[in-house]
C-alpha cells in the first residue's frame, strides 16, 4: 500500500512507483487524493480516497498539519486493515499512513520524493537557498550555526510526538521521526546531493518521474535556441514570473514556449511574435527539445528537465524551492534567481548567462546520460522487495543522520 499527499510532487513519484510494482505482479493500492482515482487505476493499481483536509490556519476552520495527520491516521488504519498489505510506503508528507502503520503493525517505508531534508554538519539549513561550503572556514561557520538556526526541528520532533501520543505510539528521541529507518527512498539525483555518509536504510534512487497522458505542442516556429517557461502548478497565482519572462525574453534571439499550467491568468498575458503561450504542456515530449527551462525549481520540474539534459533557470518562490534551486547551483547545471529578481531584466540577464555558458548544457547532458541507464522507480522497486524479501525485523522507526 503507498500513500501520499494529493500535490503534484507528491503524488506522480508515488503513482510511478505503484505502476512499476505493479508490472512486476504485487498487488498494489495507492491512497491519494480523488483527483488521481482514473489515473491510479489506469496503472494497474487499486485506489484509496485519502481523507482532504485543508491544513495550516484557515479562517473557517483552522487545523494544524499534525491535527490533521492524527484526524487522517484513523482513517488509513481502516485502509490498512480492509487492504491487509504487507508494507505500507509512506510520502514523506504523509504521516498518517505511518503512524497508522505502525499501529497497525505494519512495517513501512518513506518515499521523499526530493532532496533528503536531514542535514549534516556543516551543511546549511535546508531551504534557506545556501550553498554547500567551499571551504573548511565555510563549513566550521555552518557547524556553528546549525544548532542555533534548527530548533525547527526540534519543535517538529515534540509535535510528531504529540500525534504519537494521541495515536497510542511512545515518543521517539530523534528528531526527522517521520522518516523511516527500515528505508528511505530518495528520489532525486545523486548529482544534487551533497557528499554525506549513506546508511544502508538510505537509496538515492533518482527520480520517480511520471505524467498525465498529454500530446505535443506547436512550437514557436525559427531555429533560435527554445526555452520553456514552466512555472508552478501551485505557487505564483499572479503569474508574475510567466509574465516576467514573456516581457524579458521578447527581443531575444530564443524561442519561448510558455504554459499556465491550467491556471488562467486574470489579465491577458503579454505574448510577444517569439513566444507561444499554451494551457498545458507533456514535459516528457517537450524538454527534450529545449535548450533552457525556465521554472520555480519544483523538484519534479527540476528532475524533468535534467533527465532530458537541459539546464535550468531556478526561480524559486516557496517552500524547497529555494533549496533545489541551491542544488541546481551547486551542481553546475543550471543559475538561479532570487525571487526580489525575478523581473523581465532578471530572467533576460540569467537566461543569457545559461546558453553563453555550454558548461551548464554540458553537465546537464551527463546527468540525462546517468538517468537514462538508472531508471528511478525501477531503483525503487528492487529496494522494497529486497526489504519485503529480508523479512520484517523490530526497528525503531524514523531516521537519524549517520555521522560517520
Amino acid at each position: 500500500m503507498l500513500a501520499a499527499f494529493g500535490d503534484p510532487g507528491h503524488a506522480f513519484p508515488a503513482i510511478a512507483l505503484g505502476a512499476e510494482l505493479a508490472r512486476r505482479g504485487h498487488e498494489v493500492t495507492l491512497e491519494s487524493w480523488r483527483k488521481w482515482r482514473s489515473h491510479v487505476e489506469r496503472e494497474g493499481m487499486a485506489f484509496a480516497a485519502a481523507p482532504e483536509y485543508d491544513v495550516f490556519p484557515t479562517r473557517d476552520r483552522p487545523l494544524k498539519p499534525y491535527e490533521a495527520a492524527v484526524r487522517a491516521a484513523s482513517e488509513t488504519r481502516a485502509q490498512i486493515r480492509d487492504r491487509d498489505p504487507e508494507l505500507v510506503v509512506a510520502d514523506i508528507l504523509t504521516v498518517a499512513a505511518a503512524l497508522a502503520a505502525e499501529r497497525e503493525d505494519r512495517p513501512w517505508v518513506t518515499l521523499v520524493p526530493h532532496i533528503l531534508p536531514a542535514g549534516e554538519p556543516g551543511f546549511p539549513v535546508y531551504s534557506v537557498g545556501a550553498v554547500y561550503p567551499r571551504t573548511r572556514a565555510g563549513k566550521r561557520l555552518w557547524r556553528v550555526a546549525r544548532p542555533l538556526l534548527m530548533r525547527g526541528e526540534q519543535q517538529g520532533r515534540e509535535e510528531l510526538n504529540g500525534a504519537r501520543a494521541r495515536v497510542g505510539l511512545p515518543p521517539l528521541e530523534h528528531v526527522h521521526g517521520g522518516i523511516s529507518r527500515r528505508l528511505a527512498l530518495v528520489a532525486t539525483f545523486p548529482q544534487l546531493e551533497y557528499p554525506r555518509p549513506w546508511t544502508p536504510s538510505l537509496r538515492v534512487t533518482g527520480p520517480l518521474l511520471w505524467e498525465q497522458p498529454f500530446g505535443d505542442v506547436d512550437l514557436p516556429e525559427g531555429a533560435d535556441p527554445l526555452a520553456l517557461v514552466a512555472p508552478s502548478t501551485s505557487q505564483d497565482p499572479d503569474h508574475r514570473l510567466l509574465r516576467a519572462a514573456l516581457e524579458g525574453l521578447a527581443y531575444e534571439r530564443v524561442r519561448v514556449l510558455a504554459t499556465t499550467n491550467r491556471r488562467p491568468p486574470t489579465t491577458p498575458l503579454p505574448t510577444p511574435p517569439n513566444a507561444r503561450v499554451v494551457d498545458w504542456v507533456s514535459y516528457a515530449r517537450t524538454m527534450p527539445l529545449c535548450d533552457a527551462v525556465v521554472c520555480h525549481a519544483g523538484h519534479g520540474t527540476v528532475a524533468r528537465a535534467l533527465a532530458s539534459g537541459v539546464p535550468v533557470v531556478a526561480c524559486p518562490h516557496a517552500g524547497d524551492m529555494a533549496e533545489n534551486a541551491a542544488r541546481v547551483r551547486w551542481a553546475g547545471v543550471g543559475v538561479s534567481l532570487p525571487r526580489r529578481l525575478q523581473t523581465p531584466r532578471g530572467v533576460r540577464l540569467a537566461l543569457r548567462r545559461l546558453l553563453g555558458d555550454p558548461g551548464y548544457a554540458e553537465r546537464a547532458a551527463l546527468i540525462r546520460d546517468w538517468s537514462e541507464r538508472h531508471d528511478g522507480a525501477e531503483r525503487a522497486a528492487d529496494a522494497i522487495e529486497e526489504v519485503a524479501a529480508a523479512g520484517y525485523p523490530a526497528v525503531t522507526h524514523g531516521y537519524l543522520p549517520s555521522r560517520g
